[in-house]
């Protein structure tokens, strides 16, 4: 098994491609784009297909996709993350029902431009299945089900299966059902973003990587090599904003770490079956999300060791014993016909987290500054329709984008540590307690709604 080298997407590739240019120098530009992860260039894509004669650099500390946008579980989920109360604040369910329109919406349009550019990133439009392992989950997921119906979701967006119609598509140790979304599409991550890389490049927009920037302020960055001047600075970057001056508590970088198998034997594939290539999750308070690859793998990922203290992140990804062996039992534990298939690699990254669980977009057209980010693990495809309500924003055109509930948002900054670290580490360890009640009482847990209250997901 090897583990960390930025995960098995770049690996399965040959490894990452060689590093662009840094910067040469000051510079000026229309836009200055901080990341060149999912958020960075799919802004960067849709204001160079607005306006062509727009000039744009994305500098990036790392190299493009260095972040979660090519060492996640490879989602493109048409949900996003944070309670409906947050965004229904403002404008109501009608506001919050427009909002998860548009991103079901999200899951069609990132397809339409991997078909338009002819980007081979392993999509397959299969649904999203969260599995009920046990008693408890299974009232759980029918609440979420009846909730949905309360927010504006209808049969065709979420729905039940029982057990037999689950076996019918996948079959998972212990499952007693399910509920089924099709607006959720698997992907190789890092196909899609190196694809979506060279595509911003040949419309014109220049990627800068080993360029750090140190600071961010109005209508400039600054780097080792000099400021980037420009109209406009997008701020895109997610799990390591915590690193920029004056934004330490704006979001935290929560870990997440992955395994992937060795590739499955046609028998075992047989019993699993899992045609769809659904995507799956469990409905566990701490819980895993699993692909099955183009190439017969399965990945699944889960919280591990979920915060560093101060914020800190692991750039080389490593992974801990313990984590690799819990995702690796917790896997043989629903697909039994895995059985001795090895691990083959092991990786982490971190997911930007706010305080409210909810993502925020703004820009500001006083300071020239823009943002967006705050995903939760959803950024896949939330990252698409924040680069599309980025563009409008940024080029002053009212839309239907813009009037979206997460335009405009403030949330609270997180606490000072060592309030921070304990509190999140609390937070996953009554998280973990939850689940162990539910597994011997059969029922939804008092200790869990309590803990999504107090943490804010609920």
């Amino acid at each position: 098994m090897r583990t960390g080298e930025l995960g098995y997407w770049w690996r399965s590739l040959g490894g990452p491609p060689p590093p662009r240019a840094p910067l040469p120098g000051p510079a000026e530009a229309d836009v200055a784009i901080v990341g060149a992860g999912y958020t960075g260039l799919w802004t960067a894509y849709y204001l160079k297909r607005a306006q062509p004669s727009l000039e744009i650099v994305v500098l990036e500390r790392e190299l493009a996709g260095f972040g979660a946008s090519a060492r996640n579980g490879g989602w493109v989920s048409g949900f996003f993350s944070g309670p409906p109360r947050v965004y229904e604040r403002r404008g109501g369910a009608v506001a919050y029902a427009a909002l998860q329109r548009a991103m079901f919406a999200t899951v069609d349009e990132v397809a339409a431009v991997l078909d338009e550019h002819e980007i081979d990133a392993d999509f397959v439009k299969g649904g999203h299945l969260t599995v009920a392992l046990g008693d408890a989950q299974l009232l759980l997921l029918r609440e979420e089900v009846a909730c949905s119906r309360a927010h504006g979701l209808d049969v065709n967006d979420l729905r039940g299966l029982t057990g037999a119609e689950l076996e019918q598509r996948v079959r998972i140790a212990g499952a007693r059902g399910a509920t089924f979304s099709p607006h959720v599409a698997r992907v190789h991550p890092a196909k899609l973003l190196s694809g979506l890389a060279a595509t911003v490049e040949r419309l014109g927009v220049r990627i800068y990587e080993r360029t750090a920037v140190s600071a961010i302020r109005a209508h400039e960055a600054l780097t080792p090599a000099g400021a980037v001047r420009a109209r406009w600075v997008v701020r895109a970057t997610e799990g390591y904003t915590a690193d920029l001056p004056g934004l330490r508590r704006a979001l935290v970088p929560m870990n997440s770490s992955m395994i992937v198998t060795e590739p499955l034997a046609p028998a075992a594939w047989d019993e699993i079956g899992w045609q769809g290539r659904e995507v799956i999750g469990d409905g566990a308070h701490v819980y895993v999300y699993l692909q099955r690859t183009e190439d017969g793998r399965i990945a699944i990922g889960g919280r591990g060791v979920p915060y560093r203290f101060g914020s800190r992140t692991d750039g080389a990804g490593a992974t801990a014993p313990a984590t690799v062996a819990s995702l690796h039992a917790k896997l043989r534990a629903m697909f039994p016909p895995v059985g001795d298939v090895e691990v083959a690699h092991a990786w982490s990254g971190v997911l930007g987290v706010p305080r409210d669980w909810c993502v925020t977009v703004d820009a500001d057209p006083d300071t020239g500054l823009a943002w967006a980010g705050g995903y939760v693990g959803e950024g896949v495809a939330a990252a698409n329709l924040a680069g599309r309500t980025l563009r409008d924003l940024i080029l002053g055109e009212p839309s239907a984008l813009t009037t979206l509930q997460w335009v405009g948002r403030r949330p609270r900054r997180w606490e000072p540590e060592p309030v921070r670290w304990g509190a999140i580490h609390s937070v996953y360890s009554l998280y973990r307690r939850a689940d162990s009640i539910e597994r011997r009482t059969h029922r939804p847990s008092r200790l869990g709604r309590l803990v999504d209250a107090v943490s804010g997901r609920a």
